[in-house]
């Protein structure tokens, strides 16, 4: 039987509703879902204190079943002050066998990147509270989250907007603003010749801008083949940007780049997005008529392993 683990490593879940919503979601659809008492626990902004929340990613290490599934409940902030207090390489060390199916995004990126050092491969997808607790749950994103965690082989498509490319590498990324949050620590994962995918929620065209040139001025986008834009709730231009939008910020990177650049992927803080598994082998192929992402690699729910 498939379990939900929950997880709660950084803001508290303000909207108890919804995470009720999602657990009683997964409940129907014959899941079990543990680890619920994490729901209600609250120090100011943070879902408990940093020894409760570190302590949630350290008890990974010791979580057997071959069939679960880790969910963060929310994201918002807090996972940046616990890197130093979680042992990264225990958790490696148990995921070598039947390893945990992982899943969330926004804060929970410095997380997943953090594993990803370790070689462990997480999914950046949807959450409780705002994803399986919404309102109305999205069947496009509930048939994408099973998609990638029950195939071992499996791909995405969209059309997107860019140069034509065909090309290979390590998939890798997540939230904009928590990527850039690692470089120089030692929880930014070295990725040379990967694809990188990208999002983020309420930023100003400038400010997304500014993060993707830090990367780029610390030679981590020249490292790519590629970089997939997911995307960017809330980043709309007011009257001073006088044209100055997410588009036109766009060309501008592409212009300072020799790799392509690739958005319009479904992927973010919104009801409609894909999962991905970050850490796998994936394939990029653009063109004029559509563009696919193909991944293999991931860990996938035992005895489910199929191919699409």
């Amino acid at each position: 039987m498939t379990l939900f683990h929950l997880i709660a490593p950084s803001g508290y879940c303000i909207n108890q509703q919804a995470a009720t919503r999602g657990i009683a979601r997964l409940e129907e659809a014959g899941y079990q879902v543990n680890n619920q008492r994490i729901l209600t626990r609250r120090q100011q902004r943070f879902a408990g204190t940093e020894a409760d929340r570190a302590g949630d990613i350290n008890a990974l290490a010791a979580l057997f079943g071959r069939d679960n599934l880790v969910l963060a409940v929310r994201g918002g902030y807090g996972a940046n002050r616990l890197l130093d207090m979680i042992d990264w390489k225990a958790i490696a060390l148990r995921q070598q066998n039947d390893p945990l199916l992982i899943c969330g995004h926004s804060d929970f990126t410095a997380i997943q990147l953090a594993l990803l050092c370790e070689g462990v491969i997480t999914f950046s997808g949807p959450m409780l509270a705002g994803n399986f607790g919404a309102e109305t749950l999205n069947e496009f994103t509930l048939e994408h989250f099973w998609r990638a965690l029950r195939n071992g082989a499996f791909s995405v498509e969209w059309q997107g907007n860019g140069r034509a490319c065909d090309v290979n590498g390590t998939l890798w990324g997540g939230n904009l603003a928590m990527l850039v949050s690692l470089i120089g620590t030692p929880w930014m994962p070295q990725i040379d010749d990967g694809i990188l995918v990208l999002e983020d929620i309420n930023e100003h065209p400038f400010r997304v801008e500014r993060m993707l040139l830090q990367l780029f001025h610390a030679g981590i986008l020249g490292r790519q083949r590629a970089i997939v834009l997911g995307s960017f709730s809330g980043a709309e231009p007011n009257d001073y940007d006088a044209g100055y939008d997410l588009p036109v910020m766009i060309d501008y990177l592409q212009s300072r780049l020799s790799i392509p650049v690739i958005s319009g992927l479904d992927f973010g803080h919104e009801q409609r997005t894909v999962t991905l598994p970050l850490g796998s082998q994936a394939r990029l192929v653009h063109n004029a008529k559509s563009t696919t992402l193909s991944m293999t690699g991931h860990p996938v729910i035992s005895g489910e392993k199929k191919h699409s």
